[in-house]
């Protein structure tokens, strides 16, 4: 998680737990450009580690990523 935290672009990166799931976890992430998120998501590092995860994952890191964006009404 450290290093993340620390890629170009990275506001918030925060893994979290499910309260009665246990092993079943969410990052939730905070980027400062749709381009940023890509360039970790392409990172070495990351391209090492997806491999890891997908065998412990059900589907694919795509399909559980969601986009938010702020929602702050008048």
């Amino acid at each position: 998680m450290t290093p993340s935290r620390h890629d170009a672009g990275c506001i918030d990166y925060e893994p979290h737990e499910m309260e009665g799931q246990p092993g079943t976890f969410i990052i939730y992430e905070r980027w400062i450009s749709r381009e940023a998120l890509e360039a970790h998501l392409h990172a070495p590092r990351m391209q090492e580690l997806v491999p890891q995860l997908l065998e412990l994952m059900e589907g694919s890191i795509e399909a559980g990523i969601r986009l938010l964006r702020p929602f702050r009404p008048a």
